[in-house]
């Protein structure tokens, strides 16, 4: 199953054209736990505290093909009892050709996992409902605003070295 997602420009002065295409997209890894059912349905209220961990990492596997993985932690808790953790992994590879390497970096950091987080969404959401729990649905995502916060952080920090 190939996916194909087209993005192109034309540069006036060398007509070389910039491409990124999906080549696939796949579940890496997959976790979940319920470590303390059956008690935690005992529960009268179900009002637990959620905590959501993300990460994004990329990697080269040849040339102009790059590995993008987007992971996510969530951990449900009910008065400092674990009700259910899920961890998920959600890949894709994409082929990057003629982009100027600030542009690979956002369409990377940025682009690619806007891209893989509603399929990480949905997984997520049917783990926690196959596991018995209520429905847990993760709010939307701006990776543009996330990836531009990052690169300001990192400006913070490169001028504080420097000094």
């Amino acid at each position: 199953m190939t996916e194909e997602l087209k993005t192109e420009a034309t540069t006036a002065t060398d007509n070389t054209t910039s491409q990124m295409h999906i080549q696939r997209l796949y579940i890496k890894d997959l976790s979940f736990e319920a470590p303390n059912s059956p008690a935690v349905f005992q529960t009268q209220t179900w009002q637990p505290q959620i905590e959501v961990s993300l990460n994004t990492t990329t990697q080269v596997l040849v040339d102009n093909l790059h590995e993008v993985a987007l992971t996510i932690t969530v951990t449900a808790k009910i008065a400092d009892k674990v009700a259910y953790l899920v961890e998920v992994t959600q890949a894709g590879i994409f082929s990057v050709l003629n982009f100027p390497a600030d542009q690979i970096n956002y369409l990377l950091n940025a682009y690619c996992p806007a891209i893989l987080f509603p399929y990480l969404r949905q997984v997520v959401a049917e783990c926690v409902i196959n596991g018995g729990f209520p429905a847990f649905h993760l709010a939307p995502m701006n990776f543009e605003a996330l990836y531009a916060q990052h690169a300001q952080q990192q400006a913070a920090s490169d001028s504080k070295q420097e000094t």
